[in-house]
């Protein structure tokens, strides 16, 4: 009877012990870069965001918020599209999620709306943060791009809508969908 009860008792502790040692090592790993379909993108020495590479669906990122952001934009093509490069006057279509970087939480994805592409018109003065403006030049279709915008090329001390605090660091994963209409 005691063995019995131990050996109950035993099994569940012993598998939290395993996970919790698991988690425990996995720093800035997610979901995705787990089960290998994710990119670690090193943004300076020590700090990585971590990114799913499949383009035809919401990407999952990890962001290190208890690492100091970077101090100027940071682009990285995570997946390269081909054809033409976006440059000022294009219009570009993009599907986009953007976390804060200070918490990881999302605050919008046009994912989360349907199929429909946000458009970003004319490139380098469109209705958009300025970081969006100057990471999407050189872009190209089917690209994922990883864009990390300081506070003064985002939304400054202002913070936005009470999802975007003041003074935060933006990490957007851009999908360009077309440029000037070509897909």
């Amino acid at each position: 009877m005691a063995f019995s009860l131990l050996s109950r008792v035993w099994k569940p502790v012993a598998v939290a012990c395993v996970s919790v040692g698991l988690l425990a090592g996995c720093g800035v790993d997610d979901d995705a870069a787990e089960e290998g379909n994710a990119d670690v993108v090193q943004i300076s020495d020590g700090v990585e965001v971590s990114v799913s590479a499949e383009t035809d669906a919401k990407p999952v990122v990890s962001v290190p918020s208890d690492q100091q952001p970077p101090a100027a934009l940071f682009t990285f093509d995570v997946v390269e599209g081909s054809g033409a490069e976006a440059k000022a006057g294009d219009a570009v279509a993009v599907q986009y999620a953007g976390f804060n970087w200070s918490d990881g939480k999302e605050f919008d994805a046009s994912w989360n709306r349907g199929a429909q592409p946000f458009s970003v018109s004319p490139l380098g003065s469109a209705p958009v943060i300025q970081g969006w403006n100057d990471g999407l030049v050189g872009a190209q279709v089917g690209d994922r791009r990883l864009i990390v915008i300081p506070p003064e090329l985002g939304y400054g001390a202002a913070g936005a809508g009470g999802v975007i605090g003041p003074n935060e660091t933006l990490v957007f994963v851009v999908d360009v969908v077309s440029i000037n209409g070509k897909s």
